[in-house]
């Protein structure tokens, strides 16, 4: 076991393959009262550095997290840290874009002006977005699908019940959009927009989506380990009583479903 002198070296390394020059004033780094001694510990020498889930998708859940809390000056800072270690600008924006689900898409607008602001800044060009062209009946085929492989035999429980009296009017513009046309979007795949959804239902604290959504994201790829990975990640950004409610929640899915332990 490291001791905390080891410790805080492994995490000012990692600070600085995250944030390069900016690592003394990056998020999480102000210079005062010995506070990016304790980041350097606890964040990128404990968190970070953390078995089972690669930098590039911790990275992806911290992007997550800090859209759906709006906190758009970490934001910017961990966006520019993500191209600083080679998450692409077009997954960057879909981060940002599925958040718009969770959180709200005005919510989404903004932390896109942030995005894409930092793009400029280091001359960084986007792709050029296809026009869409689906139909409405064929989003919905789409939406099924995705509904599908993410939630199996579950898919039309609770809210998303064709049935339900009170989500049933609504829920039908929500496999068409959310699951047919922001899911099917290039540029992510299943598994780690799985991850990204954990992390943000994490530091909202929806822990009933965040149940289903953990053995939603065994089903397109993602591990055990990675799902407890993804929710450990937020602690940082949003706050570690949130990550261990979350964990909770995702002891209990598992458990459920008879899903056996992370290794």
């Amino acid at each position: 076991m490291s001791n905390r002198v080891e410790l805080r070296e492994r995490g000012e390394r990692v600070r600085r393959e995250l944030f390069g020059s900016e690592a003394r004033h990056s998020a999480l780094a102000a210079p005062v009262a010995g506070f990016p001694e304790l980041m350097a510990e606890l964040v990128y020498g404990s968190i970070w550095t953390r078995q089972g889930l690669p930098r590039r998708e911790r990275m992806v859940c911290t992007l997550a997290a800090l859209c759906a809390l709006q906190n758009l000056g970490a934001l910017e800072k961990h966006c520019r840290a993500a191209l600083e270690i080679g998450l692409e600008p077009g997954a960057i924006v879909e981060i940002i874009v599925q958040d718009g689900i969770y959180r709200g898409f005005a919510v989404s607008e903004t932390a896109l002006e942030v995005a894409a602001r930092v793009f400029r800044e280091r001359g960084t060009q986007l792709d050029a977005a296809a026009s869409a062209s689906a139909s409405l009946e064929e989003l919905a085929a789409l939406g099924r699908e995705v509904q599908t492989a993410l939630h199996r035999e579950r898919s039309d429980e609770g809210h998303a019940d064709p049935a339900n009296p009170v989500t049933g009017s609504i829920y039908p513009l929500i496999v068409q959009f959310c699951y047919g046309a922001i899911w099917n979007r290039p540029g992510l795949d299943r598994r780690t927009r799985a991850l990204a959804a954990v992390a943000a239902f994490t530091v909202l604290g929806r822990d009933l989506l965040l149940r289903k959504f953990a053995l939603s994201a065994l089903n397109v790829g993602a591990t055990r380990t990675e799902v407890i990975e993804a929710v450990v990640q937020t602690g940082p950004y949003g706050g570690f009583a949130f990550m261990l409610s979350g964990l909770a929640a995702v002891g209990e899915a598992f458990a459920s479903s008879g899903a056996k332990p992370a290794r």
